[in-house]
């Protein structure tokens, strides 16, 4: 079955830090930019970060810059997302996403997505 499962999500006070996974089964994550998104609720989902297929290129929505680093273990089949610095407004479900295609991607044009994990900042 191709599939990407996320795992790490928690309960963490402001401040703290958490690291999300995103380990690919029956594909291999080589070919692929891995993407990670984020849906509040009642708001849309948004797009938080991308790494490139060998990992050489990156970006991050300006909410997060500076606070959480994407990287990928491509030998692992796992992309990862650490995010420092949590802040209530971090608080969301998150999805990881592969695309063949590449960072500059909308969301529509990613083949595999997570079902998601819950991050909840709050003290």
């Amino acid at each position: 079955q191709l599939q990407l499962v996320e795992s790490g999500g928690g309960l963490v006070q402001p401040g703290g830090s958490l690291r999300l996974s995103c380990a690919a089964s029956g594909f291999t994550l080589d070919y692929y930019a891995i993407g990670w998104f984020r849906q509040a609720p009642g708001k849309e989902r948004e797009g938080v970060s991308c790494i490139s297929q060998s990992g050489g290129s990156t970006n991050y929505a300006d909410s997060v810059k500076g606070r959480f680093t994407i990287s990928r273990d491509n030998a692992r089949n796992t992309g990862y997302l650490q995010m420092n610095s949590l802040k209530p407004e971090d608080t969301a479900i998150y999805y990881c996403a592969a695309t063949l295609i590449g960072c500059g991607s909308v969301q529509d044009e990613y083949d595999y997505w997570g079902q998601g994990t819950q991050v909840t900042v709050s003290s």
